[in-house]
């Protein structure tokens, strides 16, 4: 009996701690890991669990992970390119979403381009999700349903954010708008609007925040989200002013803003009744008779 509470002891110490069972290299891995906190000494079980071919599959992605946790991320990107080919076909995808992430910790931009295009091929070719329509994942320790149009959305979404970073705005703005007209949400949304300001075209990307703003999109809610539409808003009227300001005559903000103020308050304060100039005539004959 006494056997028995011991072993129930110890699923229920794996359960809580999210280890897995036994004693091979990449239990001890994981132990290190995540009991001990040794994130330097399990890194050295993982090798010794690839090198041993013990749950390859999740002790190159782990391994991976924890590198990039120690800025050791081009370490990571040499040692998935390495040994992937001992992984399984299974493997392969969460492999790559792992490189993305590594690629976007190193700044390798046109990597990031490659790959993205590859998972895109893959999904026109009926490749991906292993040909399934739908894929569990995980988000934040909870397991979730994700589509293959959310997926493609996704992969869409990351390919504009690298062609952001390389400068190419028109581009991104294609892969973007393809994105939002696949699954549309706010940070697409938000991205497309940088887009769009970073050739001049305000007008279109004030329109898209404005939607943001009033919910059109999925994710509005987020605190993060509507930051980051403050953040742009100001930045398209430091480069435009507001739209009640843009047709007053004269009005030049940036040159010679204390006239322009100035002009400004006279245009509204500008006398609305026709009778006032003869009462200023009265006024002024009235003070001559005084004389």
């Amino acid at each position: 009996m006494e056997i028995k509470k011991d072993k129930k002891e110890e699923e229920q110490f794996h359960v809580f701690h999210k280890v897995p069972s036994g004693d091979g290299p990449y239990v001890r891995a994981k132990h290190a890991q995540l009991i001990m906190k040794d994130t330097e000494g399990s890194i050295i079980w993982f090798w010794k669990a690839i090198n041993e071919g013990d749950r390859v599959d999740s002790a190159l992605k782990d391994m991976a992970v924890v590198m990039k946790q120690l800025d050791r991320s081009e370490e990571a990107i040499e040692a998935i390119k390495s040994f992937r080919y001992l992984c399984s076909k299974q493997a392969q995808q969460s492999l790559d979403n792992v490189l993305l992430d590594l690629f976007k910790k190193c700044g390798k931009v046109e990597e990031q381009i490659v790959l993205l295009k590859q998972k895109l091929r893959q999904i026109y070719e009926g490749k991906l999700f292993n040909g399934r329509p739908i894929k569990i994942a995980r988000s934040h320790g909870k397991k979730i349903q994700v589509t293959i149009t959310q997926e493609t959305a996704r992969v869409l979404g990351n390919l504009g954010w690298a062609y952001m970073q390389k400068g190419n705005f028109m581009a991104a703005e294609v892969v973007y708008k393809k994105a939002q007209m696949i699954y549309a949400d706010s940070n697409k949304a938000c991205n497309l609007a940088q887009c769009l300001i970073k050739q001049a075209r305000y007008d279109e990307a004030r329109y898209i925040l404005e939607d943001v703003w009033k919910g059109k999109y999925l994710g509005f809610d987020d605190p993060k989200t509507k930051d980051r539409v403050e953040e742009l808003l100001l930045e398209l009227d430091s480069k435009q002013p507001p739209p009640f300001l843009q047709n007053i005559p004269g009005l030049n903000l940036d040159d010679d803003f204390v006239n322009g103020l100035e002009q400004l308050i006279n245009e509204w304060a500008r006398p609305k009744s026709r009778r006032l100039p003869i009462f200023e005539e009265i006024s002024t004959f009235r003070d001559q008779l005084a004389c």
